[in-house]
């Protein structure tokens, strides 16, 4: 496929994108790289001023946008992802310097963003006709919202706005994206991509401080808020939205569970699960986060660990041989820090890495830390650490081993992993999470919804479910005579 080049931007300068037009505010600020703690570029701080002019265009913009058709707003969106497409290169290494990801890791990011600006555009709303008589006919369908907002984290900055803004689009709603204040950059940059492609007022991007969220979630031109972040946060939105009865998506924390039967392939298995539990170092919702290994196979299981996990390098966002970046920011680097303390007072038994020395030159960087079966109501095991620490822990009794993997108030994934695919998927069926797997975890696809149960979240995104969340389900009925 040729690339147009009139698509390419340059990566220098971050503004807000309203109705199309590239904007600044008096008051700015950056973030600094995570690698090298210099300081990026500068960055908006919106006002309430901004978000109304905001929310005023994206709903200027509505009514036309949404009486496209499914495959005309799609046509748009195919031309959107050639844009990304030519511009590849340039956010991955921006994802470097903004979130820390060596480019290994940025090029993991940008494969789930092309799969996703790909493959959404495919996916339609439809129409159920479950009355059709000669009397009446009766049709559920789906129809837009309005004015749609996305809160993303600084983790997996473009793929989890993705997510959001090409279902939005592609239901009818208007989008406007508000990035992490710990990572603005690749969205602002993404928005202005957009005036490229969309009609003014469709796709926005405001940055801003932690002011900001509430300013939006407050609104009342805004019709549906969708957040992915921390549990805590995802409650104050959940609480804000209530006010005006906006709609929301919530995809909040995760404490993933895996189940390793007896019975696998030890070498082939502890390869996957031990990427899982710390590509981006942890921190992603639905990184592995506690491992139940059957006891039979424990001690093995875990040495087979140790020594994958030591291969595993450590490095800057320019060195390619990297698997282990640094932490994104140091607000989460404090966090880690205090938690790797518990280490000591709490007498957890490492079989590798542990509390962290002095801190020694620039970068916020954690050692890969495994927990030797720590008790089940020790931290590291009812927590999300949202860093590279991880427990295992042992198993010998199936029923048991379920009861322990649903403890947790978190219901965002889960896996079981055996060459007993029978038992394995018997297993998996009573894990209480919004995706379970055998075999694989973190698996996702853009026509699969993913999203939690219990405090995990509310709705889905991805997939046909995710696009009937940015619409209000609605019954049609015609009656063929007066």
């Amino acid at each position: 496929m040729s690339i147009k080049t009139d698509y390419k931007i340059p990566f220098t300068t971050f503004l807000n994108v309203i109705n199309n037009e590239l904007t600044d505010t008096d008051t700015k600020r950056h973030t600094i790289c995570p690698s090298t703690e210099e300081p990026l570029w500068d960055a908006p701080v919106s006002t309430e001023e901004d978000v109304n002019r905001a929310v005023s265009a994206a709903k200027a913009a509505y009514p036309s946008w949404s009486r496209l058709s499914q495959d005309e707003r799609a046509d748009y969106l195919n031309k959107f992802a050639d844009a990304i497409e030519a511009n590849q290169e340039d956010f991955i290494e921006l994802l470097g310097k903004e979130v820390g990801k060596p480019p290994q890791a940025g090029s993991f990011e940008m494969f789930f963003v092309m799969s996703l600006a790909r493959e959404t555009p495919k996916l339609r709303l439809k129409e159920e006709k479950v009355i059709d008589d000669a009397d009446r006919t009766a049709i559920v369908r789906h129809v837009p919202l309005g004015v749609g907002v996305g809160i993303v984290p600084w983790n997996f900055p473009l793929t989890l706005g993705i997510g959001k803004l090409l279902p939005a689009l592609l239901a009818g709603n208007t989008f406007i994206w508000k990035p992490s204040p710990f990572a603005p950059y690749s969205a602002l940059k993404l928005a202005e991509l957009g005036t490229k492609i969309f009609p003014p007022g469709v796709f926005q991007a405001l940055s801003g401080d932690e002011g900001l969220g509430p300013l939006l979630t407050a609104h009342p031109g805004v019709a549906k808020v969708s957040f992915t972040g921390s549990v805590e946060t995802g409650k104050k939105i959940m609480t804000a939205c209530a006010t005006t009865l906006k709609r929301v998506t919530l995809e909040l924390g995760g404490n993933d569970a895996a189940i390793i039967c007896d019975d696998v392939d030890i070498d082939a298995v502890v390869a996957k699960v031990t990427f899982l539990a710390f590509v981006h170092c942890g921190q992603i919702c639905m990184n592995v986060k506690r491992i139940y290994v059957h006891q039979n196979i424990y001690d093995k299981f875990l040495a087979t660990m140790v020594a994958v996990t030591k291969q595993f390098k450590t490095g800057d966002h320019t060195d390619p041989e990297a698997f282990f970046g640094p932490i994104q920011n140091s607000m989460q680097y404090g966090k880690l820090q205090d938690f790797y303390s518990h280490i000591g007072k709490s007498g957890w038994k490492t079989a590798l890495g542990g509390e962290p020395g002095p801190k020694e030159g620039k970068g916020f960087y954690m050692p890969a830390t495994i927990i030797d079966d720590p008790p089940d109501d020790s931290s590291i095991v009812t927590a999300e650490p949202f860093g590279p620490i991880v427990p295992v822990l042992r198993w010998s009794d199936e029923e048991d081993v379920i009861k322990r993997a649903n403890a947790s108030n978190l219901g965002l994934g889960a896996s079981v992993w055996s060459k007993d695919v029978p038992r394995a998927r018997r297993m998996a069926e009573q894990l209480e999470a919004g995706s379970i797997w055998v075999n694989t975890h973190f698996e996702l696809a853009p026509n699969v919804p993913f999203g939690g149960h219990k405090e995990s979240g509310l709705g889905m995104d991805w997939g046909e479910i995710g696009l009937q969340g940015w619409c209000n389900p609605q019954a049609y009925w015609v009656k063929h005579s007066s």
